[in-house]
Parts: structure tokens; sequence; C-alpha cells
């Protein structure tokens, strides 16, 4: 099981049999709110008819179609529909099958469109710490999470380095919404321009706000320095927004909530609603017509999988896109984050909290970790919320959660009052 303590798991295995709206419902027929929207991708919450509908259409009329110097229309309708709500200027679509893919071809396309500009020696990628950008060998060596690296160490791609992450517990402990300090933590990169020299870098990615280290927003500041670095020294900036992507922060992309734009942008989950497999990197004119070069005749980019722009995720991408224009999904959080954060940092003060951290509808509760045992309360406050009704995301000793956007101020009631219970009871 990926991402699992396989023996712990299977020795009191924690199992959905469905899900409908805001709810999974175990196999003995208990509801549990779904507190983290499956993986942050059931952005329309589940069990939506829309979505199940266009992939049985689509499975009797088209089941498969080649992307290799074929196509089929539903991959440019889809495409087309996600230059729509894109940040102004990323509007060249390039298809993948999960965040990981995702996130190897931004890189490869970094690396790419620089040779294609005669810059050949910017080959260098710039991650951060505490990031997470899937699990190929590309992301996995730009990511900075230990656990996740430490086994392939031997197996990284060269050339990597990484820029500090924001996290600033001293400082920074129960803001609500962006962090006052740490804006000068993206003056890394001239750090490592310094190092390195600037010629050699091609590409920095980030999230911006990582979530899969227990939701960590940007000071205030740190993603406008970031992008003004890049610009500087002509390295190109990447957002991977897997998970803030489709409306999780009030916006539909957490670019156009912070009003920065990146270079390249990476997406997945909310993408499809979580129902089929798909992603989409989203590059800018200026990188795709810089691919464009040599002959017509020849490949611009030797990338791309058997499964870009399937015609079943195409369809349920489509259908999704229109449930989030006809409820107003995209932009709905940001009528609930006050709500969300209220309710949030109302558990401060609970044995052994130390953190509190929220932006838009993403939200996290950080507890101590026990002595010589980090991870353990975290573990046990996981299992006794699934016990009492409520899923989230653990990562070590914090929670992270981003609901259904669909989510009702009940929800979030119920939700605080089972994490809460079990914190203390943890406790």
């Amino acid at each position: 099981m990926p991402f699992t303590a396989n023996r712990q798991f299977k020795a009191a295995p924690r199992m959905f049999s469905s899900a409908k709206g805001m709810y999974y419902t175990t196999e003995d027929g208990r509801q549990v709110i779904d507190g983290s929207a499956g993986l942050w991708c059931t952005n329309a919450g589940h069990g939506r008819r829309e979505i199940s509908s266009a992939v049985e259409k689509q499975l009797s009329t088209l089941d498969f179609a080649p992307a290799f110097q074929m196509g089929h229309p539903l991959a440019f309708e889809f495409a087309n529909r996600l230059a729509e709500i894109a940040p102004e200027g990323l509007d060249r679509i390039f298809f993948t099958n999960s965040g990981s893919e995702s996130g190897d071809t931004a890189l490869k396309i970094a690396i790419a469109y620089q040779r294609a500009i005669g810059q050949a020696t910017r080959t260098r990628l710039i991650g951060r710490e505490r990031g997470y950008h899937g699990v190929g060998f590309g992301g996995t060596s730009v990511g900075g999470m230990v656990n996740n690296r430490r086994a392939f160490v031997s197996a990284q791609l060269p050339g990597i380095d990484h820029i500090r992450h924001t996290h600033d517990l001293a400082r920074n402990a129960f803001s609500k919404d962006l962090p006052e300090y740490g804006a000068e933590f993206a003056d890394d990169v001239e750090r490592l321009v310094a190092l390195h020299g600037a010629d050699t870098i091609a590409a920095v990615i980030v999230e911006p706000v990582p979530g899969s280290t227990g939701v960590l927003p940007p000071p205030k500041g740190y993603l406008e320095r970031l992008r003004e670095l890049c610009t500087k020294h002509g390295i190109l900036l990447i957002f991977d927004e897997v998970i803030t992507g489709f409306g999780r922060l009030g916006a539909p992309f957490a670019s156009q909530f912070f009003g920065v734009t990146p270079d390249i942008m990476t997406t997945a989950k909310g993408i499809t609603n979580g129902t089929v497999p798909c992603g989409a990197v989203f590059a800018s004119r200026k990188v795709y017509d810089g691919l464009m070069t040599g002959p017509e005749g020849q490949i611009e980019l030797f990338h791309g999988y058997t499964y870009s722009a399937h015609p079943v995720a195409c369809a349920a991408g489509i259908a999704t896109l229109d449930i989030y224009k006809n409820e107003g999904l995209l932009t709905r959080a940001a009528k609930m984050a006050d709500y969300w954060r209220d309710s949030l940092h109302a558990l401060k003060g609970l044995p052994n909290v130390i953190d509190i951290r929220n932006c838009g509808l993403m939200g996290a509760v950080e507890l101590a970790p026990r002595k010589d045992a980090p991870g353990a309360r975290g573990y046990e406050v996981m299992v006794d919320c699934f016990n009492t009704g409520l899923y989230l995301r653990q990562s070590g000793d914090a929670f992270a959660m981003s609901p259904p956007l669909t989510v009702e101020k009940n929800h979030i009631d119920d939700m605080m009052e089972i994490l809460s219970a079990a914190i203390k009871r943890v406790a």
C-alpha cells in the first residue's frame, strides 16, 4: 500500500466502501466526514452523477485514442476550457495522468526550453526543503521531504539544490492566514545563484502552499520576492498547484489568489474531481514559443505518455469544470475561509497543540511529538478520528485538512468537534 505502514494497517484495517457528498461510508456502515477531499482531489464532493454519466458516454463512444501524432476533439476542448480559467498567459496545456507526472513533465519542459533558446548550460533544478512534487525521480530529487528521498539518494538527479523552507514556528506559530515573518527566505535564490551561477540554473519549483508537510502558507511577500528573483536571473519559476489548483484557496489557482504568475504550473487531483487519473501542465506562451523551433516536421518535445489526454479523462475533466462553473466552486472557498479559519484556531489551547495554520480551505493542526516517538501521537489521533467519524490526512504529528469545496458550516463544526475530542483523548 502506498505511503502506508502496511503491517500497522493490516493489523487494524480502515476501509471505505462507498462515498456520497461530504461523506465516506465504511465497510461496517459508519459515515465518516471527508475532511481532506480524499487526497486533496474531490473538490466537488463525492458521487457526482454528472461526471459518471460523461465517463459512461465516452467509454461507449471513443474509449481510447493515441496522443502521438494523432488527436481527438475532446483533448482540445478540455485544453481550451482549462485555458479559460488559467492565470493570464498560462494557456499552453500538456496533459499527464498524475501530479507526479506533471512534476517531472514541468522539469523536463524547463530544461528543454532553456536549451531551445540557447541556454544549454542551464540544467540545474532548484527545489525547496519540505516540498513535495510527486514520486518520479525528478519530483523526488527536487522534493524536500527527507523520508521520501532517503532510500533513493543514489538514484536522484544530479545538479539539484534546495532553498530553505518557510516554516518558522518560533516567529509564526498560530498565524491566521499568511504569516507575517519570513519573506526573506526567498533570498536563498540569491545564495544559490552566487554558489552555482545563474547560467547553470534552469528553474525553481515550489508549491505556493505546501500541503503534504502539513499546510505551510507562504509568508507575506515571499512569493512576490521569489518571482522577482527568478525574473532577474533568467530562471523559470514553476508553481506546483496539484493541491492548490481548482478552487482550494478561493480562486481557480493559487497563482491568482496570490497575484503571482509562474512560467509553468503543474496540476492534477481536482482536475477531474479525483474520478479518473489526469493532470495538466500549464506553460506560458514564452515557454511554448521557445520550444517551437527547427523544421516544422520535427518533434519539438520528446516527451509524453500513452494516456496523455485520455478521452475518458477529458470527458471527466470537462464534466468537472461544468460543475465548478455552475456551482461557483472555484471561488466558494473565499466565502467559507473566515469560518474555516476561526473554527480551526478555536482549537488553540488543547493539549499538546503547538501550531495551527490556515489558508483558504486548507488548514493544519500540529501537535508536539512524543519524546523518542515522532508521529506516534499524530497517528493515534488520526485513528481516533476515523473511529469517531472524521477522515483527515496525518503528516507526522500534524493533520492536514482540506474538505470538499461543497462543505457547509455544520460540517466544519462536526469536524472540529471530532478532532478536538480525539486530541483530548490521546493527550
